[in-house]
């Protein structure tokens, strides 16, 4: 057996055991390890074992994971979210966003999105979002008797835009693994992810115009809400928050702050916001230090696994396989673009965003200098169709996720149709970023230059 063949095995047996259940991260280092120690073996070395190369490779590639600036955003803007999603300022919002848009179609369903996009942009936590907002919000609308479809579908897609919202920590991984400027990034996506916000919006509003019966008015809307009232709710729930996250995406933005600055900015205006709110309790804050220790020790460890993957995988000659493979087909780069976006749609099934951007990307990264993309635009698509993969049966993750915490009467396969219209405003708006590329492109060469 050749390099390359050893290197595609190698592949597949990762993809087995990752079905198996085995945990994702220890099994990139366990095929990494293994496999690199059959690549870097030499024949004086026969009778001592630790002098592999791979273990020089393991500390190494651990080093450079834990050196790496860019990925000390992660554990702060986990810890924004966390202390924003556990001390009940998303309730506020939620009910003061509610009133305030009581006289829109579909009142609140739009209220929802409207929430679940600023939480968005407080955390990237897809889990939490959808959980959280399914807790708040869909008992809320089933009680207005709101369509359960409707419902369902507006908290899963609106709990995926933490994905490509900016402060996105799906996007500082990806700056990690590209070497792209997560400031760049961040601009690029603000538009995509704004206008995919507005698109559910604008779904919603008018499916509820034209079917009354799906989200019908209450009989509190055509009362009139007391100026003095309505001010004080936005003053106290809406602007507090909002002002937070305009000061920490304007500080990236406008490179007033690297974006590690600005996520400890905005951890420390979290508990600022806990603490006006009354709200931060000791057993709250011990709850959101220990999540983000363990998800940004799950980020950690993946890059680790990757990097070692990824290494020895390139050794044996896999990296030039599949980049042969690919350019064998002659792709032009539009169906480039098609080929990998429907290879990470179908990934998307059985794993998270984590482990595609972290293993599966940079295997297509270095053919993009062949196929004349941008690698950030390629990150903006790749996010944007991240967003499917939570969407979309029979894994869809989101749905999953609501189901845990809906009442008993929400069944799953209602939650799966709910998500289907929220899934093709997706695909049209992957679609429209792949025909205008300057929606991702504009904003970045505008505020920073081109690249």
């Amino acid at each position: 057996m050749s390099e390359p063949q050893v290197a595609l095995l190698m592949l597949g047996l990762l993809l087995f055991f990752i079905m198996l259940g085995f945990p994702v991260a220890f099994t990139l280092m366990a095929m990494g390890v293994g496999f690199g120690y059959y690549a870097y073996a030499e024949p004086t070395q026969l009778d001592h074992v630790f002098q592999n190369r791979v273990f020089d490779l393991l500390v190494n590639q651990t080093f450079s994971v834990m050196a790496n600036d860019v990925l000390v955003a992660v554990p702060l803007f986990l810890f924004m979210g966390y202390v924003v999603e556990r001390t009940n300022i998303i309730g506020r919002l939620f009910e003061s966003l509610q009133l305030a848009a009581r006289r829109v179609p579909g009142a609140m369903a739009v209220a929802a999105l409207a929430t679940c996009t600023l939480f968005a942009t407080a955390t990237g936590i897809v889990g939490a979002v959808v959980t959280l907002m399914g807790l708040l919000a869909l008992p809320s609308m089933l009680k207005a008797q709101y369509d359960v479809r409707l419902s369902t579908g507006v908290i899963c897609a609106g709990g995926c835009l933490g994905i490509l919202i900016p402060p996105s920590v799906m996007l500082i991984v990806y700056a990690a693994t590209s070497g792209i400027s997560a400031v760049r990034l961040y601009a690029g996506a603000m538009i995509p992810g704004f206008l995919l916000a507005g698109l559910y919006m604008l779904y919603v509003i008018v499916r509820a115009t034209l079917q009354p019966r799906l989200a019908p008015k209450p009989p509190e809307a055509a009362q009139p809400i007391p100026f003095r009232k309505l001010a004080y709710l936005v003053a106290t729930s809406i602007f507090p928050l909002s002002i937070l996250i305009l000061a920490v995406l304007g500080a990236i933005i406008f490179g007033l702050a690297t974006p590690t600055e600005a996520a400890a900015l905005g951890a420390l205006g979290a508990l600022a916001l806990a603490i006006g709110y009354r709200t931060l309790r000791w057993a709250t804050l011990q709850e959101a230090v220990y999540l983000t220790a363990r998800s940004t020790a799950m980020v950690c460890w993946l890059f680790i696994g990757s990097a070692i993957f990824a290494s020895v995988f390139s050794y044996l000659g896999g990296q030039v396989l599949i980049k042969e493979w690919v350019l064998g087909f002659e792709l032009s780069p539009i169906q480039f673009l098609i080929l990998v976006q429907f290879i990470i749609f179908l990934l998307g099934w059985p794993l998270e965003w984590t482990e595609i951007i972290i293993i599966f990307v940079p295997i297509f990264l270095p053919l993009l200098p062949h196929f004349g993309i941008d690698p950030l635009l390629f990150g903006i698509l790749v996010a944007l169709n991240l967003q499917t993969s939570f969407l979309s049966p029979p894994v869809a993750m989101a749905a999953f996720y609501l189901k845990g915490v809906a009442p008993p009467q929400v069944q799953l396969t209602d939650i799966f149709k709910g998500c289907l219209p929220f899934l093709w405003i997706v695909l049209f708006s992957l679609a429209l970023v792949y025909m205008v590329p300057q929606l991702a492109t504009w904003l970045p060469e505008a505020l920073y230059g081109a690249r």
